[in-house]
């Protein structure tokens, strides 16, 4: 015996810190909001990087937490970036779905209109960048992106085109779309890149229309 009075453990400052961290979740005052703050500062990192460039420790020095947390929270990079990336485009979509019913011969220029203005919206454009800069070079990001598109979104139009190449045609549809974002937004080629968006909505849609319901 040395004399030590017996206590229930180091005592916890004020802020937490110096205190052991228990296994298991974190308090709730702890993680309110430190969740969101990751996913933030990922949808940056992977817009601004690519997923091959980023980090864990990356993500968690811009969200201001220890990289522990960030595994904590999500395990493996692969899972912080399918989460930072559905989590704020998958319900974009699903609020946008009534745009792709309606007409048959409209959903072109419908669909046209709700890609583009993803992408002109800065809520929803960091994490469209931080998807396609990522599948350009990178097969996870790029099964992300293929879930994302095919699960969301073509699924959806194909599942109007009674046609025996439905398929085919929205994929051509969303390659039309997804390559102007690319020009327009990634790569930054002029005259496209600062062109007014409703002239591209009215040059693109019925090309669009074309590839889903022409000959």
């Amino acid at each position: 015996m040395n004399g030590t009075p017996a206590s229930d453990g180091p005592a916890a400052s004020p802020d937490g810190a110096g205190a052991p961290r228990r296994r298991g979740r974190p308090p709730a005052a702890e993680s309110a909001g430190t969740r969101d703050r990751i996913l933030d500062a990922a949808r940056e990192e992977f817009s601004a990087r690519g997923y091959e460039k980023t980090s864990v420790r990356g993500i968690a020095k811009a969200a201001g937490v220890d990289s522990a947390l960030v595994h904590h929270y999500f395990g493996t990079k692969e899972r912080v970036f399918e989460a930072a990336v559905e989590v704020a485009f998958g319900p974009v979509i699903d609020e946008r779905e009534p745009v792709l019913e309606g007409p048959l011969d409209e959903v072109g220029e419908r669909m046209t209109r709700m890609i583009i203005g993803l992408w002109e919206n800065p809520v929803t454009r960091t994490p469209l960048l931080a998807i396609v800069r990522s599948a350009v070079d990178n097969e996870t990001a790029a099964a992300v992106f293929r879930r994302l598109v095919a699960g969301q979104l073509l699924t959806r139009i194909t599942g109007r085109l009674d046609l025996p190449d439905a398929e085919l045609r929205a994929e051509l549809a969303a390659a039309q779309l997804v390559g102007i974002a690319m020009i327009r937004h990634v790569i930054r080629v002029e005259p496209l890149a600062s062109a007014d968006p409703e002239d591209i909505v009215r040059r693109v849609a019925p090309v669009v229309q074309g590839h889903l319901t022409g000959p």
